[in-house]
């Protein structure tokens, strides 16, 4: 039984997280946690998915969180509340599974850092099927190489506030790995006015928001006469929570290192270069 704390816990995904916790026979909803102040902090956690009493309080604290006895911390929030939750995981010596998108480079510096305490699983997506995308992607670049344009077209819902979405860089650094390229360098966020023909050796950007679009990710290898797309729609947030929760339990039997989805999943080895 793996005990499971999720913060966020109000919002749309930590919602969704507990309700996939609850569902999950093999998990156990240790806490929830909340920021200070919100109005349903003493409820009871079954107030937050109507499932009536659960025994399980909201705190505004994520270390009396860790007091109930918590095996791994689910965090799907915001960058600066990441950050303070992985230093309070680090003190603590508790696990941690990371779905926070917008994370600066110098901020996954800082998951880096503590995966030498703990274990931390931190990725863009949960989802089985962007993780296998993932690796799709990778394949399609190694096989059509330079001879194509790569276009990244993703779509969300109007609240999101990110852009590109973290899923959409995952593809796009996927793609730019295999290649060899860098993609700080060679990533083209929209276009507009007299742009010129396109270079070949830049990977495109494309994002639209709108309406309760949960997430659309489609990687374009367009070539002279033919174009490969590979594509993932998730109609329900359900999706990425239920990977969450595998890859908690997965990470329950680890000790420390920092480690992705495809860890999880054990394709982190499938194409490697021979």
């Amino acid at each position: 039984m793996t005990r499971i704390a999720i913060t966020g816990a109000a919002g749309r995904m930590g919602r969704t997280l507990i309700e996939a916790v609850l569902n999950d026979p093999d998990a156990q909803l240790a806490s929830v946690v909340e920021r200070p102040g919100h109005a349903l902090i003493g409820s009871d956690a079954g107030a937050l998915v109507g499932r009536g009493t659960l025994g399980v309080p909201i705190r505004d604290s994520l270390v009396a969180a860790l007091g109930d006895g918590v095996d791994v911390v689910i965090d799907f929030t915001t960058p600066m509340a990441t950050l303070e939750h992985i230093g309070i995981c680090r003190h603590h010596s508790t696990r941690m599974v990371i779905g926070t998108t917008g994370l600066s480079q110098s901020q996954r510096g800082v998951l880096e850092q503590a995966a030498w305490d703990i274990a931390v699983c931190a990725a863009p997506n949960f989802s089985v099927g962007v993780t296998l995308s993932l690796k799709l992607v990778e394949l399609a670049a190694r096989v059509l190489g330079d001879s194509v344009d790569i276009e990244v077209i993703e779509a969300h819902h109007r609240h999101k506030v990110d852009a590109p979405s973290g899923t959409a860089l995952a593809l796009g650094e996927a793609a730019a790995r295999v290649l060899g390229r860098s993609l700080e360098d060679c990533a083209i966020y929209g276009r507009e006015g007299h742009t010129g023909a396109r270079d070949r050796n830049t990977i495109g950007f494309s994002t639209i928001r709108g309406g309760d679009i949960v997430g659309d990710h489609t990687v374009l290898f367009a070539g002279t006469g033919e174009r490969v797309e590979i594509t993932h729609k998730a109609s329900s947030r359900m999706t990425f929570a239920t990977g969450a929760i595998r890859a908690a339990h997965w990470l329950a039997r680890q000790n420390r290192g920092l480690y992705d989805m495809q860890d999880v999943l054990g394709l982190k080895g499938l194409l490697k270069q021979q």
